[in-house]
């Protein structure tokens, strides 16, 4: 008798969509995870890399979170765009961004360098959208950075105003 449990694809009979995290179920005897939103996604047994099938993106998955594997400065960008906009709405500011190493070459020629006018600070210092970069460990020494993308450092930020004031307190 086979088990069922062998029909489904590698991570299972289901997943979270990575684009609207709503739960996807798979189907059966195919490598494949259909989302009413999305469309398919197929599941690759051997880089265990998850596919948009519609628009070849790939997504790999880091402590069950799914990872986009950018192929192109601009989506991580917007991706370290998005997510400075949500930690500037929970309060807190980004003090730096640390990208995997494995976009330094893809990456370095869209960084920002320091101009004269920021005055004195270390010479080969890039940016990003005014924040000081740094590329990370290598996958050897830290497997998580041979998923994930970027990491922020943050602190507590100024309290978010709310979207109006009054004019006489």
């Amino acid at each position: 008798m086979i088990q069922p449990g062998f029909h489904y694809p590698i991570f299972g009979p289901e997943i979270r969509c990575p684009h609207c995290r709503q739960v996807i179920q798979a189907l059966t005897l195919t490598d494949t995870y259909l989302c009413s939103r999305h469309g398919p996604f197929e599941a690759d047994p051997k880089t265990e890399e998850l596919v948009h099938l519609q628009s070849g993106r790939l997504w790999r998955q880091w402590q069950g979170e799914w990872y986009r594997q950018h192929t192109h400065p601009d989506g991580i960008r917007f991706e370290i765009h998005d997510a400075l906009d949500r930690l500037y709405t929970q309060g807190y500011r980004a003090t730096k961004v640390v990208i995997a190493q494995r976009y330094q070459e893809l990456f370095t020629h869209y960084l920002e360098r320091n101009t004269p006018w920021r005055g004195p600070s270390e010479p080969h210092m890039l940016r990003l959208f005014g924040l000081p970069i740094e590329f990370s460990p290598t996958p050897a020494e830290d497997p998580r950075w041979d998923v994930i993308n970027f990491d922020l450092a943050k602190e507590p930020g100024t309290p978010i105003r709310p979207p109006y004031f009054r004019m006489f307190d």
